[in-house]
């Protein structure tokens, strides 16, 4: 029977980081995987020799206090990941489909603060209210000075009993405005009477410092972890993962089994997986009805209906990295209802991609997608849906690139789509449980699944732990690992790691 310190289950970047961070920290690690390959939706596919990205797109983190940045460096990974920032005039903007209206979102919170308020002069106090009541809430929870003093349980503020809309409601903002501060909510997913100020304020606070994609995408993450697991004790088992924990006894854990029918023992377990899995792992009889009422009661984010496509003969002047999100209407609780029939709030991205040696300019437009859409196809397998289900994925390419060619007119006769995917295609790439972007919903006055768990060995992390996108998922695994190394000994190690670069 193989023995470890810690089990891992899987490996998308929240199970990468804490498996890594275990490992520096000399334990002796077993990383679970289900897929054929790690990375989770960081890894890329490739069409015609163009490389795709499945979940990683761009990041706000780097840059100076960035907190993304900081914990690069304690993982070692730093050197090996390239940010490649959005600038420029029209790098990042908004159009309201209904209005016309176009509006440029700036890099850097200055920056930002003085165009919109060029946009609304009328309403400038209220948008150094908002900005100042951000900065504040990060500044206290997500910097990189705080990955140094990482906290289990960081004291609430009071920002996070306060809903973004009960925010836009007391200072007045007007709906333009509203649609304009809550753009990045597509970075998460949750209505702004849902989500709390503080945690929109945390998913977006680094977005408005700097934006960038990464060279290689998330494959460059993927390998640069790769490259660190080779000095240490880690094992990885792809195509596995845990079917059973067996052998309870005062509500710890001894023994894993495994679909490949081994049984491992460890001193302790993380799942980094959708809590709904979890749950299904986790034995019912060590766990309260409390408690799996609580997990079963979350509700899933939003998904997307993605189309990937490529620009024949782009020229320079009309082909920059950029990221511009439409939206039909000004009212994101709106856009963010499954009962809405209208056109669906719609993200597109440029970039250009490098694979050996050639270089392609990108489109990659995700359109908001809610699970009810493909519920009615739910148990079929891919490429076996039915007619049905193709002529669903014919209405929203169609749609897709109607309103794409109405923005970027200059590419009606240059883009070549190469693939979409639905909510179904995400659910099975990923092994996830409904496909949707950000895992659950993010709801104010929720006690998410993160942490230790009712049976004492077993944690969870992931970016339905903590904060959903890369950051977020990073973050709950630098708090769980500090818990099951111990305080003392984490808060060296990662002093350590950081002072390195002094």
């Amino acid at each position: 029977m193989e023995q470890y310190d810690d089990i891992v289950v899987g490996s998308g970047i929240s199970g990468l980081t804490v498996a890594l961070l275990l490992g520096l920290n000399k334990h002796k690690v077993l990383l679970l995987e289900k897929s054929a390959h790690i990375g989770g939706s960081l890894r890329r596919f490739y069409k015609d020799g163009v490389p795709l990205d499945v979940g990683f797109h761009f990041t706000g983190g780097f840059g100076e206090n960035g907190v993304l940045e900081a914990m690069l460096k304690v993982l070692g990974i730093f050197q090996a990941i390239k940010p490649v920032y959005l600038s420029g005039k029209k790098a990042n903007q908004l159009f309201l489909e209904k209005s016309g209206k176009t509006y440029e979102i700036p890099i850097g919170y200055a920056a930002t603060i003085e165009r919109f308020s060029e946009y609304f002069p009328k309403e400038r106090a209220a948008i150094v209210e908002y900005f100042a009541l951000a900065k504040k809430v990060c500044e206290k929870t997500v910097t990189a000075e705080g990955v140094r003093n990482i906290s289990v349980n960081p004291d609430p503020l009071d920002e996070d009993f306060i809903t973004l809309q009960a925010l836009f409601d007391r200072l007045k903002v007007n709906r333009d405005l509203q649609a304009l501060l809550a753009a990045y909510n597509l970075c998460y997913g949750v209505k702004p009477q849902e989500i709390s100020f503080a945690n929109h304020a945390r998913v977006c606070y680094n977005l408005h410092e700097a934006i960038a994609r990464v060279e290689g995408g998330g494959e460059a993450f993927i390998s640069a972890f790769k490259g660190q697991f080779k000095n240490i004790d880690i094992t990885i088992k792809r195509s596995a993962f845990i079917e059973k924990v067996g052998e309870v006894k005062d509500t710890y854990a001894e023994k894993f089994l495994l679909s490949t029918g081994e049984t491992i023992t460890a001193k302790n377990c993380i799942f980094t997986l959708h809590p709904k899995q979890v749950l299904e792992v986790l034995p019912k009889e060590h766990l309260s009805k409390a408690f799996v009422s609580r997990v079963e009661s979350f509700e899933r984010s939003i998904g997307f209906f993605s189309l990937f496509g490529v620009i024949a003969d782009p020229k320079e002047e009309d082909f920059q990295m950029s990221v511009v999100s439409l939206l039909p209407e000004n009212d994101m609780n709106l856009l963010f209802s499954p009962e809405y029939k209208g056109d669906p709030a719609l993200a597109i991205m440029k970039s250009k991609e490098e694979f050996r040696g050639k270089t392609s300019c990108v489109v990659s437009a995700f359109e908001v997608s809610f699970f009810e859409q493909v519920a009615a196809w739910q148990g079929t397998q891919m490429h076996k849906r039915g007619k049905d289900y193709e002529e669903y994925k014919r209405a929203h390419t169609e749609s897709i690139l109607k309103r794409l060619f109405e923005f970027y007119p200059q590419y009606k006769n240059r883009l070549q789509v190469l693939d979409v995917s639905s909510q179904l295609t995400f659910r099975d790439y990923l092994n996830s449980p409904d496909g949707c972007a950000y895992g659950i919903k993010q709801k104010i006055g929720q006690y998410n699944l993160f942490g230790k768990l009712p049976i004492r060995n077993i944690y969870a992390a992931g970016q339905s732990a903590v904060l959903p996108g890369i950051v977020g998922a990073m973050l709950s695994s630098f708090i769980v690992a500090r818990a099951v190394v111990g305080k003392d000994i984490f808060n060296g190690f990662i002093n350590a790691q950081l002072d390195k670069d002094k």
